[in-house]
């Protein structure tokens, strides 16, 4: 058992140093640190995402009055008896 564990210490020991000195392991540090770049706000993207949000409401509100429709629909159209 402690010969499984030194092993795990020794290699896994040296992989988290190797990945600390790479640009991966800098990327890392940088993001835990917060010095990470913010990316740029692009307004177009903004204005698709209000264009996107008006088009779902539309969406919405066809969805819940053919809802509505068919809900009433189906009340009325009972079937008739003939005689």
């Amino acid at each position: 058992m402690e010969d499984i564990l030194a092993i795990l210490l020794i290699f896994g020991g040296g992989t988290a140093v190797a990945i600390s000195f790479s640009p991966v392991g800098r990327a890392i540090a940088d993001r835990i640190r917060h010095r990470a770049p913010l990316p740029e706000q692009d307004p177009a993207v903004y204005e698709e995402l209000e264009r996107l949000r008006a088009e779902m409401i539309e969406v919405h509100e066809r969805l819940d009055f053919t809802e509505r429709l068919l809900a009433r629909g189906s009340d009325q159209a009972q079937p008739v008896e003939e005689k």
